[in-house]
């Protein structure tokens, strides 16, 4: 075993190897701030230029692209409410409140912080627990994984924002819409109007710029007269009472991106959410979240950064991609000649140890690239409003239209704008959309297998598995409920106070 580690060091320890994580972190978080350009089209970019590397290096690039991509998504998500990634939807939820209040610093060295202890601790979880976790997501069939989707969708009461209402109502436009396109088990059209370019369903970047990003440019132009949204960041750091209140948030988050990472198709943004919704859940102070609560960054950071490291875990040990991004380094395995799987622990261990020690490395290059980048990056929010919406204007319709060089998609962006503009208006919180748009493929995708694989309903409780997420989700709705009962006791409390 030692000599393994050894060869796997020596294998590791070089120059074209340090600067491919490192160039790999900074090009992550340079296209994972700018809206649209998402983690997994900046790798499936970077794979061509691994041709003619040596296989160490050319996976240790597109790691490097991958974990930099997932923080670069906050940083324009805090500043601009653009989130530069999907996952980091769930960042601008306190965040961009936080730069409202010139707190931009502060939030962006939040996220950093919370970004690097939930990716280092998905690597140890990564190098020491590979195989014992993998097995676990074995575990996960149809069942299993809907009661996992009935439990993240709990987290729309804590992301409901002020009316509770007004938030499951967000969640079902949410759920409604991801219905449209092609019913994959039937092959029927639903909700397209005959329409072939819907038959793919919504698309998933412009949604999401629409629903977040163009929202802000409608409202200053129409609201021209207005003060700035965003006021200038000052140089404020994350205190330690802050840092310490915010550590528990960050572990607990860290630990549901390292199981939601592991299970296959879950994704960062669900990761995000729940992270997000059980800080809140578990707060003394729920009502500040939303407000600008540092600990909300906190949450939803360590949530989608604990993915990163998580999603590795099935590739190495059974050969199966956690997510889109590692569907992409399967292939730059595959074209190097290398099969992931048990078979990879017996004959490439050498390889799998300086994989190891590449991916250690960058946690440490996360935090001195994202520090780069908030010291210089934080200054957009400086540029004069009538100058810097444009731009986000621009950046919008140039990452909507990169996806798939179609206009119809930066059609569907102005939809989408129009409707997150109406949200904003009557004050409806639009996470909740996200939320459901995101989770309603997968909950009636195994909704739907677990009817095809057994017609009898025993077989939604037939594993130990589903009963702890059966009973997580009571439990959740419970609090959520109970919760929001006491908020809306309380206003009427306060509001016959004022009357008399």
């Amino acid at each position: 075993m030692w000599s393994d580690i050894a060869a796997g060091l020596t294998l590791f320890w070089g120059l074209d190897n340090v600067l491919a994580i490192s160039g790999g972190v900074l090009l992550g978080v340079v296209v994972g701030a700018i809206p649209g350009l998402t983690a997994t089209m900046a790798v499936a970019l970077a794979l061509p230029l691994t041709f003619a590397m040596a296989p160490v290096t050319a996976i240790l690039l597109l790691v490097g692209v991958y974990k930099g991509g997932v923080f670069g998504g906050s940083i324009t998500a805090i500043l601009l409410r653009a989130p530069g990634t999907p996952a980091a939807a769930a960042t601008l939820l306190d965040g961009y409140p936080l730069a409202q209040q010139g707190k931009a610093g502060k939030a962006m060295k939040m996220a950093l912080y919370a970004s690097c202890i939930a990716d280092f601790l998905s690597n140890i979880a990564l190098i020491f627990f590979a195989g014992m976790i993998a097995g676990l997501a074995l575990a996960f069939g149809p069942p299993e994984f809907f009661w996992l989707i009935c439990f993240s969708l709990t987290v729309v009461i804590a992301i409901a924002g002020s009316s509770l209402a007004k938030g499951l109502i967000s969640g079902a436009l949410g759920l409604l819409v991801s219905t449209v396109g092609l019913d994959l088990v039937q092959g029927s059209q639903r909700f397209t109007f005959d329409n072939f370019n819907l038959m793919g369903g919504v698309g998933y970047i412009p949604l999401l710029i629409g629903l977040f990003a163009l929202p802000e440019v409608i409202d200053f132009y129409v609201r021209r007269g207005a003060p700035f949204a965003v006021r200038a960041a000052d140089a404020s750091r994350v205190t330690m009472a802050e840092f310490k209140r915010s550590l528990v948030s960050i572990v607990r988050g860290s630990f549901i991106g390292v199981i939601i990472g592991t299970i296959p198709g879950a994704g960062a943004t669900a990761a995000a959410f729940l992270s997000y919704g059980e800080a809140k859940r578990s707060s003394r102070h729920p009502e500040t979240f939303g407000k600008g609560e540092i600990e909300g960054v906190a949450a939803a950071e360590s949530g989608n950064n604990g993915v990163a490291g998580a999603t590795m875990i099935p590739l190495l040990s059974l050969g199966i991609p956690g997510d889109v991004v590692t569907a992409v380094i399967l292939g730059a395995f595959m074209l190097h000649g290398l099969a992931p799987g048990p078979m990879m622990f017996q004959q490439n261990l050498d390889i799998i140890y300086a994989l190891f020690a590449g991916i250690m490395l960058s946690s440490v290059v996360l935090f001195v690239a994202g520090s780069l980048a908030i010291r210089y990056v934080i200054r957009i929010v400086d540029i004069p409003r009538h100058i810097l919406m444009p731009l986000v204007l621009l950046f919008c319709v140039f990452g909507t239209f990169a996806v798939q060089a179609q206009m119809f998609d930066v059609l569907v962006m102005v939809v989408f704008g129009a409707l997150g503009y109406l949200m904003l208006r009557i004050n409806m919180s639009a996470a909740p959309f996200l939320m459901g748009f995101i989770l309603g493929p997968l909950f009636e995708d195994n909704l739907r297998r677990t009817f095809l694989i057994a017609q009898d309903m025993s077989v939604f409780f037939r594993s130990p598995i589903c009963w702890i997420f059966i009973v997580l989700t009571g439990v959740s709705l419970f609090i959520g409920i109970r919760r929001e009962m006491r908020t809306l006791r309380a206003r009427r409390t306060l509001a016959r106070l004022e009357g008399s």
